[in-house]
């Protein structure tokens, strides 16, 4: 981030005692109150009309902006033991901001990224030469549930396998944007990006006044263009459909959100079906051709005929179909093994080894237990470590050492020592904060962010992402699924 973000540490020199009423962002980076170059003065103007708000009248806002959200559907499911519960990830009305100049270099390290992400993805579905140059250890991509030797010479239009990608990064207390993890199978939550702008139009407009920002409306058409350009080339006006496990899956709102964007049929497993090694959808009028399909389902459920035998989400034969080049999916089969915590060490390498660049984002160090000098040093500091296992998501299984109890610390280690394989450990990062409404008044709140891009020959960033907040004082997890929010993401037009 040298040269895109001017500040001098995160308190020294920087932001008046009080740039919101009662507001003290402490030592780290803030996402409004630390100076920053190329601004053009709108983070002070947002400031200054914050400021202008009574503390009631924010709470009445957030309050009515949550209301709609509510009433909208704009929901997911939580699911705690024998319960599900459906209920709107809490939105934040204070936004989080971008400059111009922050925005061109996250976006050309998310292309970098995905880029890289494709390219190792064609290489070892086929010449497999990252392996045997020792870049990459073989066992950590044969060896890995998510590798599909189904896809071993599976030829996909454009090398993309990839087309829909949410990278996940945060920002440390110099100031440095850092990637966090990958996301290259499912990745949710960019129907929050564009509902959370709808919210701050409708509840916070003079907040807005006046400030050139990205619009966020047009992934919805990006996402329909991708798949149409990746369908059968015979084909003069393809058919999309949105593939969706249905109405339990806990991103079901997404799937009903994309599908309307996108204006094409919502589907399960059960409408579709093969004949003949093509795709079809059931309709009121008989079988319509399908010739891409959208998935929100996991690779071992898609086809029962060459995965799991007892799904009942999937289509029996769509493997076969995509296989002879009559349907096209997205994302490809097999990119998990892309996104795997343990590989994802290694994304600087496989960066510099396709691309012969250096990463624009570089990575949170990261050390693999697999390896005994990682296993080793991750058990002598693990009170000083995050230690995250390389299978899960949403913030599930990861101890955060400085705040582990001794017994937390000590089951850690049990597990380490019993599956080194299964886990990755990072120092504990700094995450900047951004003013949050609490009910103590406005607070900082560490967050991340998921820019999402997509791409079928080329690749598309929509401006912003994803702003996840972690609403507990002093969290660090910012997953919904944990108990985070979410806030409006908004990148400066100009500096």
């Amino acid at each position: 981030m040298a040269g895109e973000t001017a500040r001098a540490g995160p308190r020294g020199g920087g932001p008046p005692p009080e740039v919101l009423p009662g507001y003290d962002p402490g030592p780290w980076f803030c996402e409004l109150a630390t100076p920053r170059a190329g601004d053009g003065g709108a983070l002070a103007a947002i400031a200054a009309r914050l400021r202008a708000l009574p503390l009631d009248e924010l709470r009445r806002r957030a309050a009515a902006a949550e209301r709609d959200l509510f009433n909208l559907g704009i929901t997911f499911t939580v699911y705690a033991e024998a319960n599900a519960i459906d209920r709107i990830l809490p939105f934040d009305l204070i936004p989080r901001v971008l400059t111009a100049g922050e925005w061109r270099r996250l976006e050309a390290g998310v292309r970098q990224r995905v880029t890289a992400l494709n390219l190792f993805l064609r290489d070892v579905y086929n010449a497999q030469s990252i392996l045997k140059d020792g870049v990459v250890p073989p066992a950590l991509v044969l060896g890995n549930a998510s590798y599909r030797p189904e896809m071993q010479g599976f030829p996909v239009p454009f090398d993309t396998y990839v087309h829909i990608c949410g990278i996940d990064i945060v920002r440390d207390a110099d100031g440095t944007f850092r990637v966090l993890e990958d996301n290259a199978r499912t990745p949710s939550g960019v129907s929050y990006v564009i509902e959370n702008r709808h919210a701050m139009l409708r509840a916070l407009p003079d907040l807005m006044r006046g400030i050139a920002l990205r619009p966020v409306d047009g992934y919805g058409i990006r996402l329909q263009e991708a798949l149409c350009e990746i369908a059968p080339p015979a084909v003069t006006d393809p058919r999309v459909v949105l593939l969706s496990p249905g109405i339990y899956n806990s991103a079901y709102f997404e799937h009903v959100f994309l599908a309307r964007e996108m204006g094409a049929p919502l589907v399960e497993g059960a409408d579709l079906v093969v004949e003949d090694d093509r795709v079809f959808m059931r309709t009121t009028a008989g079988l319509a051709p399908v010739h891409a399909i959208y998935r929100r389902i996991d690779d071992t459920f898609l086809d029962p005929t060459v995965f799991r035998p007892d799904s009942l989400l999937g289509v029996p034969g769509l493997i076969a179909a995509w296989r002879k080049g009559n349907v096209a999916l997205a994302n490809a089969v097999g990119t998990g093994v892309a996104d795997d915590k343990a590989l994802y060490a290694y994304m600087p390498r496989i960066i510099r080894y396709y691309l012969a660049e250096e990463p624009i984002l570089p990575n949170v160090e990261t050390r693999i237990c697999r390896e005994p000098e990682g296993l080793a040093y991750t058990l002598a500091n693990l009170e000083r470590l995050v230690v995250k296992p390389v299978g899960e998501s949403g913030g599930y299984g990861i101890t955060i050492g400085p705040r582990a109890t001794r017994e937390e610390i000590e089951a850690c280690r049990a597990k380490l020592k019993a599956d080194p394989a299964n886990w990755i450990s990072q120092p504990v990062v700094d995450l900047s904060v951004g003013p949050t409404l609490t009910p103590e008044g406005l607070r900082p709140r560490h967050l991340d962010l998921r820019p999402f891009a997509i791409t079928a020959r080329e690749t598309w960033v929509l401006p912003g992402g994803l702003t996840r907040v972690a609403l507990k004082p002093g969290s660090l997890v910012v997953n919904s699924s944990q108990g985070g929010g979410s806030k409006d993401t908004w990148v400066l037009v100009d500096e």
